[in-house]
């Protein structure tokens, strides 16, 4: 199973759209807001038969997407936000928490336009950074690569953009 992780593109798609055609085909899709509008685009690139998620970002507005999603991969719940009701720009403290005591193995964020990928306690948690306004020491566009094996194990990969 692959997964592609993307947050904050900020109706600024080209570079989501490369990346779409270059990692197909894809299993599911998991945008973690900040898509401002491009839902209906970034689904027919993804064509039929990917999964998509998408959740409601602090710059989605007039939007009706859902706050977070709790989301079943494999044998993996997830935990999908956006995180700035988490306060992520402050740290992942609250954010973890809340995984703890939802009993989830994995939580995924955007917001602070930088790339992270951190297990604590038994807790994955990643944020993709931003395809369109990386803000991480240089500033490379960047996006997630989940995947499943054969035996349902997990492995991810951040992925940069050259420029």
């Amino acid at each position: 199973m692959k997964i592609l992780i993307v947050s904050d593109t900020h109706r600024r798609d080209e570079n989501l759209q490369k990346v779409m055609e270059e990692q197909k085909p894809l299993d599911m899709l998991i945008h973690l807001g900040d898509s401002e509008g491009s839902e209906g685009k970034i689904a027919e690139w993804a064509g039929k038969g990917c999964e998509l998620h998408f959740v409601l970002g602090n710059n989605d507005f007039f939007s009706e997407l859902d706050r977070e999603k709790e989301v079943q991969i494999g044998k993996y719940r997830a935990l999908l936000t956006h995180g700035h009701y988490y306060n992520v720009s402050l740290g992942t403290e609250r954010l973890e928490q809340e995984a703890e005591e939802r009993n989830f193995d994995i939580v995924m964020y955007g917001h602070t336009h930088r790339p992270l990928y951190e297990v604590h306690n038994g807790v994955t948690i990643l944020n993709p950074g931003s395809l369109s306004y990386p803000r991480q020491e240089g500033r490379k566009p960047s996006y997630m690569i989940m995947e499943l094996d054969e035996q349902g194990e997990a492995h991810y990969t951040l992925n940069f953009l050259g420029k």
